[in-house]
């Protein structure tokens, strides 16, 4: 039983105590009692305001719930509805050109366009890797992955295979760092010789350093639309042995930036969660996070890797991060935590609570006292998910000013990420950018979330198409476009991470490589990946496209109209046939019973979860929501019936079942489903669906985790 202590009026559970007294504070040289006696004095402040701006999100969607109703059957009139949201305040007015005026960021942010990684910040193997996913091996990546068309067999070693790899990875060379004359096919050796490197490279401004002694170095540093590129030299190594240039390897700088998540990635639903998700996050702040794990009859220890040095051309020291540049994801403003109580006896905000304790932690970073560095300009980054609206924002301005102040930060010192997830965000781009336009330094578009709230705010208006093809509606192209280019016309380029979403499937890589370089494409210098890997061979696609100059290109084209976002993907009047229905059933009830069931049961926030077709997708809260959502509409409807929804989550528990077989810590569903409160959750995340506060799945996940917790320790 977790047990709450005062703190200055605030009633705090004891693990949330030890983690702060016991190993945060006293390493900051700070009092507890100013400390306690200053957050009490911000939750004061901000927690009435916070249940206000909820409270205005429910009355503006009962309008717009309202107005859709009176008008359900008729055809969809976007300029009526536009007309209607700006006389409700749902829609504000343009702000007056400006530019965001940011500074103190980070190169990897500001200057660098690379690949990110999402990671849950309760799994600490997980974060090391996605930490040390700086520097990636391409060799290893394509050896390892479907990315050359085929999947490597069993039984060690195939040299053909490798012969393969190291053409590839040869002619990205010559495209990304080609010599003055030949092929790097055709390289016999490497040597610096008076500074320069031999065989000479077409753009001698290309070669940075190298390792080891200058006529046979073990190691060549060259650049490339801002990457660096590592040759690593050993013709002592099994593949190098075989290079006539000993080549072992080519090591890309890969992921420049890591999202360390608390929100839609993890389970964490109580105070002992928490602790434990800040902990791991004092670890990276610290540099001493380690995780121990057994891997292949061994046991193994991660830790952060180092930074990495060479020689320059010069004679000088070269020396690079060995690590991402971490954010912090903090949770929106919608949930409570019990890990807190206010006065009144109320539980806390918990998105209030994250801002002062992630930033709290981070002064290990901007005061030096870690092992390793994150931020070399002082600044602490936070993605702030799911903020609807400009007023939203500039809560969180006003929010991240009052901790900086707690702190004695500078002021802006403390960073923002706007996730435009959300409809009256991405109606609203420029004003909300506006709202934090001194500390903004990411904005990012996710599909999935953006059309869970698409469907719950259009949910009256009528039934929406299939799921599949909400991807090709209008509003998602508009959605996609506004973004990149209302950051642009707001000064981001050069100052700030114009961002894409996450390719999902970690074990289709050609595909990725296929079609995930449409987001530099589009002038977005930054985008997801699942997993080192794919972040090491999204990064070809960086080396491919010189994304600042694709900004300036987008930059002066107009910026689409509110007309094409402004119109929900409606199915006006289709009927679908019974098969038609049932699959589409069966795909959404399998896709939220694969994830809900590891989520209750397991507190698995993110996994890779098997799909209808045993295909393993990356999946996450915002998956959950689409998914719930559009049973619902479809149920509110009457597409479907209660009794077919039934029968499709009995058919799929069955699959889920099976898909899990091998897992010795699930709890199958189908054997008695009223039992399963994961199976009593999922069904309960789309018969209350309609009811949910902007279709989110969290109120109804934690409470069924704290039931299925509360069952596990009883």
């Amino acid at each position: 039983m977790t047990t709450h202590e005062d703190r200055a009026g605030l009633s705090v559970a004891g693990e949330l105590i030890a983690l702060i007294e016991g190993q945060v504070l006293p390493g900051l040289g700070l009092d507890a009692a100013a400390f306690w006696s200053g957050a009490a004095a911000i939750f004061e402040r901000f927690a009435p305001e916070n249940r206000a701006l909820l409270s205005r999100r429910d009355a503006l969607q009962g309008e717009i719930d309202d107005w859709n109703r009176t008008r359900r059957g008729q055809p969809y009139d976007v300029a009526a509805s536009e007309a209607f949201l700006r006389e409700i305040g749902y829609l504000v007015e343009e702000p007056r050109p400006f530019t965001i005026t940011t500074d103190g960021v980070d190169a990897e942010i500001a200057q660098m366009a690379g690949p990110q990684l999402v990671v849950p910040v309760l799994n600490a193997r997980f974060l090391l890797n996605a930490a040390n996913a700086r520097w990636g091996s391409l060799y290893d990546a394509l050896y390892g992955t479907d990315a050359l068309g085929d999947l490597p067999q069993g039984g060690g070693y195939d040299a053909a295979r490798g012969a393969r790899v190291v053409a590839r990875a040869k002619a990205f060379l010559d495209e990304a760092a080609p010599l003055a004359e030949g092929s790097h096919a055709d390289v016999a050796g490497w040597s610096v010789v008076d500074g320069a490197l031999s065989p000479a490279l077409k753009d001698a401004a290309q070669f940075v350093g190298f390792r080891g002694e200058a006529a046979v170095p073990s190691s060549i540093l060259l650049v490339h639309n801002g990457l660096h590129i590592e040759l690593v030299i050993d013709r002592d190594h099994p593949v190098g042995r075989g290079d006539a240039a000993g080549l072992a390897d080519v090591v890309l700088e890969s992921a420049l930036t890591t999202i360390v998540d608390l929100e839609d990635s993890v389970a964490a639903v109580d105070a002992a969660d928490k602790a434990e998700a800040y902990r791991n996050w004092l670890g990276l702040m610290r540099g001493d996070l380690s995780a121990t794990f057994r891997k292949g009859g061994e046991t193994l220890t991660r830790a952060l890797e180092p930074d990495r040095q060479w020689t320059a051309p010069d004679g000088s020291s070269v020396t690079l991060k060995g690590r991402s540049l971490l954010f912090v994801r903090n949770v929106g403003h919608l949930m409570t935590t019990p890990a807190i109580r206010l006065a009144d006896g109320s539980e806390a905000p918990e998105g209030i609570m994250d801002a002062i304790v992630t930033s709290l932690i981070a002064l290990y970073d901007i005061k030096g006292l870690g092992g390793f560095g994150n931020s070399a300009t002082g600044s602490v980054y936070i993605v702030k998910p799911k903020m609807h609206g400009p007023d939203e924002a500039a809560f969180t301005d006003r929010l991240f000013d009052a901790v900086e102040d707690l702190l004695a930060l500078p002021r802006h010192a403390i960073k923002v990420g706007v996730m435009d997830e959300e409809r009256r965000t991405s109606a609203n781009l420029a004003a909300c950018i506006h709202a934090v336009k001194d500390r903004i330094v990411f904005i990012n578009t996710g599909f999935l979330d953006r059309t869970g709230d698409e469907i719950h705010t259009s949910m009256q208006a009528g039934p929406v198409v299939r799921k599949a093809d909400i991807k090709s509606s209008a509003w998602i192209a508009a959605y996609e476009a506004r973004n990149v280019a209302i950051g642009l016309k707001c000064g981001l380029s050069g100052k700030a991470q114009i961002g894409k979403g996450m390719w999902a499937a970690p074990d289709r890589m050609a595909d990725m490589l296929e079609q995930k370089i449409g987001h530099p494409r589009t002038g977005a210098n930054t985008a997801w990946t699942p997993s080192p890997t794919a972040a090491t061979l999204h990064a070809l696609h960086y080396h491919a496209v010189d994304v600042f100059a694709v900004q300036k290109d987008v930059a002066r084209r107009e910026t689409p109209g509110l007309e094409a976002l402004l119109t929900p993907p409606l199915a006006n009047g289709v009927n679908w046939p019974e098969d038609e229905v049932a699959a589409e059933l069966d795909n959404n009830a399998q896709g939220i019973l694969g994830y809900v069931v590891r989520w209750i049961d397991q507190g698995v926030g993110c996994s890779k979860v098997p799909d209808i077709h045993d295909i393993g997708l990356m999946e996450d809260r915002a998956t959950l929501r689409i998914s719930s959502q559009h049973i619902a509409n479809w149920l509110l409807h009457g597409v479907c019936t209660a009794e077919q929804v039934d029968a499709a989550f009995l058919r799929m528990a069955a699959k889920v079942d099976g898909q899990n077989a091998g897992d010795p810590l699930y709890r199958p569903m189908a054997t008695n489903p009223e039992t399963s409160l994961a199976y009593q959750a999922a069904r309960a995340l789309v018969f209350e669906g309609v009811e949910q506060p902007n279709g989110y799945t969290e109120p109804l996940l934690h409470a069924w985790r704290l039931k299925a917790k509360a069952a596990q320790s009883a």
